[in-house]
């Protein structure tokens, strides 16, 4: 009976091994990829750039187009999400700066959502990783207000990632490649706003690089 026993627990042991790495990408229209194929998604990319023959990497998404940080909260809430995600991942903050909300407003519904993040991310902190806004004054769309829109951002960035940095967590700045798109129209989807799957797969290359799954 007892060798039964401890062959089941041995096969269960051996399965849990092989489940998939739980990944969830919360974000707005970055993360969505508005205007770009799922597949061209930088979440669902990264999920296969981190997949190996032992290990599977399963993305999930909660975002969408036009969400400020507030109604990202909201959103989390009513999905009811389970603590139990391998990796979490957090973008949010252009609509903040787009609709002319406070900074002061924008650091503390971050902070809220960066302990989210890591309560669902099973109370680790080490499987979370934030990433800057990227700069939409060098697309088609922002250009006659580029320098506006730059700067704002920059300011946006700077409260997210001092507000990371205070919880010792990843932090990956992405915008130095959304600001190229200045020179090179195919990092620019075709609503002339949004980033194209060619910019998603940069985005999820420099992340999947620091990036290692135990």
């Amino acid at each position: 009976m007892a060798i039964a026993s401890l062959a089941i627990t041995l096969a269960a042991e051996m399965q849990a091994q092989n489940l998939p790495v739980k990944y969830l990408a919360l974000g707005d229209s970055y993360t969505i990829g508005e205007s770009v194929l799922e597949k061209d998604r930088w979440p669902n990319q990264l999920a296969i750039f981190l997949s190996t023959n032992k290990k599977e990497v399963k993305s999930s998404i909660i975002a969408t187009t036009g969400w400020r940080t507030d109604n990202l909260m909201n959103a989390i809430t009513i999905a009811s999400l389970k603590n139990d995600y391998d990796l979490v991942s957090l973008l949010i903050g252009v609509n903040n700066q787009y609709q002319g909300k406070a900074v002061d407003q924008y650091a503390t519904e971050f902070e809220e959502l960066l302990k989210t993040s890591i309560r669902l991310a099973k109370g680790n902190k080490e499987n979370v990783f934030v990433v800057s806004i990227p700069d939409y004054g060098f697309t088609p769309f922002g250009q006659k207000n580029q320098s506006k829109i730059s700067k704002e951002i920059d300011q946006f960035n700077e409260v997210n990632k001092k507000i990371t940095n205070q919880y010792r967590i990843k932090y990956f700045t992405i915008t130095d490649i959304s600001r190229e798109a200045i020179s090179d129209p195919s990092l620019v989807a075709a609503d002339g706003l949004h980033p194209s799957g060619k910019m998603y797969t940069r985005w999820a290359q420099r992340i999947a690089k620091e990036i290692t799954l135990k």
